[in-house]
């Protein structure tokens, strides 16, 4: 056999005790971890069991008080019908236990820390829900802060994010349903949505998806994402990834679908609108007008990041007519003795931002500190004394790569849109800028996410498609959910 839990689908329990243990011990020969625990009631002799279990998969307190102990103290004498589904009735605390007798289910849930009962002379086995190992514990995502609002993040146990949400969408209509993906991790992912709100079409598109993934191991919501998602070779994203179970809330009250993977505290949501890119989580915590500011702000940094080197290079190049005389007689002057072309210059100094970017996010926090300010100041400096830069030059990367940082969810499509765009205008002046900045926008128009228009949001003028794009209105005037609600009333008109 190939060593994958699909192989033993077709593999009954023999109801043979001695048989049984023997089968999963040469299952689990080179598993050091698997446990075979022998139990024998202490009033009668009728009943001969075993458990099977990984241990350090399941909570040893738990599986002592709601199975070993009753079994053991148990009297089956005056026990009719079948003695298993006594068992599960009659005699087991256990929060959840399942009648299996089908291998494949058997060996799944001991992977995921069950304990399987074998009865002697019933072929019929009982996994039981004994799960209990450790997990992280809550604690703010450290790549979403904010300042207002909740501070609590998910984890790496898929069943307690589950709750989370749960605890805050206390309705019903709150609906989860799992698949197993992954050949050998056999990995859960629940597809989380509001029955009423979202697309029926869309829940059963994201299923489908999902089913057809065929790959060795699941480690990481991005493997799904990446396998699932519109345009895979697109810069631009088009699902959304939080850790935040607030974030995730919101998305499922605007009929969005969320998809929870087992080992990893980022969720994925479908679908995603291009706009999404410049929402901050503590937009809605914070007044709207203040959070309007800064949304309008992230859309200005998105143009400068990826606009400034490129246009700075065009005019400098080939329209120098266009700076003020004074600005071209500067701009001259600071340049002298520089050995670059300002084109080497500027290719030379985005590289070593990006270098000192990724050394800081990969440094231990304090040490990212101090990388950024001997870097960016000492180093910075250092080169415009010995003119190996100009002061222009600096000022333009470093003004380019500070506007990059205000729209994190966009840091690739940045990057590599900052190249596209700086040789156009290198070979082609701003008519080349002009050529690539319009077949970017073009690009963007051209995406969609799930069978929703990816700029559904922006390409429509009226005030209640751009109350949360360009700006945040107030809750008051938010009347209406995205179109591709089957609800798309959110609230009454106030009067």
């Amino acid at each position: 056999m190939s060593g994958q839990t699909s192989d033993y689908k077709d593999i009954k329990l023999s109801g043979k005790i001695e048989e049984d243990i023997a089968l999963f011990k040469e299952i689990f020969k080179k598993d050091s971890v698997l446990r075979v625990k022998r139990l024998k009631a202490r009033k009668t002799e009728k009943m001969d069991c075993a458990l099977v279990y990984m241990d350090g998969m399941v909570d040893s307190e738990q599986l002592n008080d709601a199975v070993i102990e009753p079994i053991l103290t148990t009297d089956v004498q005056n026990s009719s019908g079948d003695i298993t589904e006594y068992i599960e009735n009659q005699v087991l605390f256990a929060r959840d236990v399942k009648k299996l007798d089908n291998l494949a289910d058997i060996i799944s849930g001991i992977l995921y820390g069950e304990a399987l009962l074998i009865i002697d002379g019933s072929k019929t086995g009982l996994n039981i829900d004994v799960k209990g190992w450790r997990t992280r514990g809550i604690s703010e995502p450290q790549d979403e802060r904010v300042l207002k609002g909740p501070r609590e993040g998910f984890e790496e146990a898929a069943l307690l994010n589950l709750a989370m949400i749960r605890r805050k969408l206390q309705t019903p209509d709150f609906c989860t349903e799992y698949l197993r993906v992954g050949r050998r991790t056999g990995t859960l992912v629940f597809i989380c949505y509001l029955d009423s709100l979202a697309d029926s079409a869309m829940v059963e598109e994201i299923k489908n998806r999902i089913k057809k993934i065929d790959i060795d191991g699941i480690l990481d919501s991005n493997y799904i994402a990446e396998l699932i998602r519109d345009h895979k070779r697109s810069l631009f994203k088009t699902n959304g990834s939080t850790e935040r179970p607030d974030v995730v809330a919101s998305k499922l009250l605007e009929g969005r679908i969320a998809v929870v993977v087992d080992g990893t505290p980022v969720v994925i949501t479908f679908p995603y609108l291009f706009s999404e890119n410049f929402q901050s989580d503590e937009d809605y915590y914070r007044n709207f007008a203040v959070s309007s500011v800064g949304r309008m702000l992230r859309y200005l940094c998105f143009f400068l990041a990826v606009s400034i080197p490129a246009v700075f290079i065009a005019v400098t190049t080939f329209h120098r007519e266009l700076l003020p005389t004074s600005l071209a007689i500067s701009v001259a002057q600071l340049r002298g003795g520089v050995p670059f072309s300002p084109f080497t210059e500027c290719l030379l100094m985005i590289f070593v931002f990006e270098i000192l970017k990724e050394t800081g996010a990969r440094m231990p926090q304090s040490l990212g500190h101090a990388l950024g300010i001997v870097g960016g100041l000492v180093v910075g400096q250092a080169a415009v004394d010995a003119r190996i830069i100009s002061t222009p030059m600096l000022i333009v990367i470093a003004l380019s790569g500070i506007s990059g940082l205000m729209i994190p969810k966009l840091s690739g499509a940045v990057f590599y849109y900052r190249f596209i765009f700086l040789f156009s205008g290198v070979f082609f002046g701003l008519l080349g800028y002009i050529i690539g900045i319009s077949g970017m926008i073009m690009h963007i128009i051209s995406l969609n996410s799930l069978g929703t228009d990816y700029t559904a949001s922006l390409r429509r003028g009226d005030f209640q498609s751009l109350k949360d794009t360009l700006f945040r209105a107030s809750w008051t005037k938010m009347l209406k959910r995205p179109s591709f609600n089957r609800n798309i009333i959110r609230k009454s008109e106030t009067k």
